[in-house]
């Protein structure tokens, strides 16, 4: 039995291709609506499954000449295509993330056979396949705890000698659940078996995974931002973000994050390790003194009330990346406090505070190696001073 997958998000095609394929189904992709039309009238699927939200191109449909899909991007010109024009009885299923009514009403007045919500687990879609047209010769396939989110999201991982860590589930774990998220892990020159380590955790995670490798050690600043230039050429991502490699902030907070970022109208939704509510916990040590007297001096020269800018998570809008992460960042180390001074200056400080959200986590823990050293302290503090006057 044959089924044709429609969806413009590489990462969904490739989750639901891979679990319809794996229940013993024969599965064709395609995403975009003409492109759609064309693999129906070639191939004759059995079942139709499209998301709403497509893009349409100009040009002909086919090679029998069938002419332009009318009206907006929408999977339920394919609903139309295949029940009106063609008058056939091929079943369509719908996939959406929209929860409009009058769009639903409409594609079951149209033919639609079943409208499935995002987000959806694969284990669900695989019940609905096999009710609608039935079961293959593959018995049973373990899908449970799988599911594809309403948005898709790029996050880049810069790695740099991070063999050890890189060795834990926890990643793979990650993506096999949570089918909505790409890892992009950028490999910084390493100088260990980090890019071994990263092929084998890639491996049978291809659409979930990708590696982009530097053969030379550019610094965390120029890994994340070629990772995120790397992810924004690719149309399918709602946001990209980063994340460190060592998991101090866990995967819980990251996607709490994203959940923050997409019910409002920030462009930049930043971790923070110091809750915003109430005052800091007073310490008395050389070392907080120090990481307190920075993050006041960061804080003046920004004009912005961030605690805590160098957080190593961070979830931004496509179009941020686009405006701030075209040219290398001057310092090494504080190119989170260089992203919102470019926010700045692009959209003025009233403006762009705004679009820059703080969000605390609910969890942090300090790994080995994380914390700067007192010699770096200082090297960041002249830092500072040379953002404040390149960016004035």
């Amino acid at each position: 039995m044959k089924i044709l997958i429609v969806d413009d998000q590489e990462l969904v095609l490739f989750s639901l291709e891979k679990c319809l394929a794996d229940l013993g189904y024969d599965v064709i992709t395609s995403n975009n609506v003409n492109d759609a039309i064309v693999k129906y009238d070639t191939y004759a699927p059995d079942l139709v499954i499209s998301d709403i939200n497509l893009p349409v191109y100009e040009g002909k449909l086919s090679a029998d000449n069938h002419g332009d899909i009318e009206g907006k991007s929408s999977g339920l010109d394919i609903v139309k295509y295949i029940k009106i024009e063609k008058n056939h009885e091929t079943p369509v299923m719908i996939l959406s993330g929209n929860n409009n009514e009058d769009i639903i009403e409409k594609g079951f007045a149209l033919g639609a056979v079943d409208f499935v919500k995002k987000p959806l687990s694969l284990n669900e879609i695989g019940i609905r396949v096999k009710r609608i047209i039935g079961a293959s010769n593959v018995s049973y396939v373990a899908n449970k705890n799988k599911f594809i989110q309403k948005i898709i999201v790029g996050v880049v991982i810069p790695c740099y000698n991070e063999e050890k860590r890189l060795a834990s589930d926890e990643f793979k774990q990650f993506v096999n659940s949570n089918l909505g998220y790409h890892l992009c892990f950028v490999n910084d020159g390493s100088e260990d078996n980090t890019l071994d380590v990263l092929h084998k955790l890639k491996k049978g995670s291809e659409g979930r995974i990708s590696i982009y490798n530097c053969k030379e050690n550019f610094g965390k600043a120029e890994a994340v931002r070629l990772g995120m230039l790397h992810l924004s050429k690719q149309q399918q991502f709602d946001y990209i973000g980063f994340l460190d490699a060592d998991l101090s902030t866990n995967f819980e907070d990251f996607d709490a994050l994203v959940d923050t970022i997409d019910a409002s109208n920030f462009k930049i939704v930043s971790g923070s390790r110091i809750t915003r509510m109430g005052a800091e916990i007073k310490k008395k040590s050389a070392r907080a003194i120090i990481s307190n007297a920075i993050n006041f001096i960061i804080r003046k020269t920004l004009g912005m009330d961030f605690k805590d800018t160098q957080c190593g998570a961070k979830i931004m809008t496509i179009d941020v990346i686009e405006d701030t992460f075209q040219t290398k960042f001057l310092t090494r180390w504080l190119f989170d406090v260089e992203i919102f001074m470019r926010m700045r200056k692009k959209y003025g400080l009233e403006k762009a505070k705004t679009l820059l959200c703080e969000k605390p986590l609910n969890r942090w823990v300090h790994k080995d190696g994380s914390k700067v050293s007192y010699n770096d302290s200082f090297k960041i503090l002249s830092q500072i001073v040379q953002i404040a006057f390149h960016y004035k």
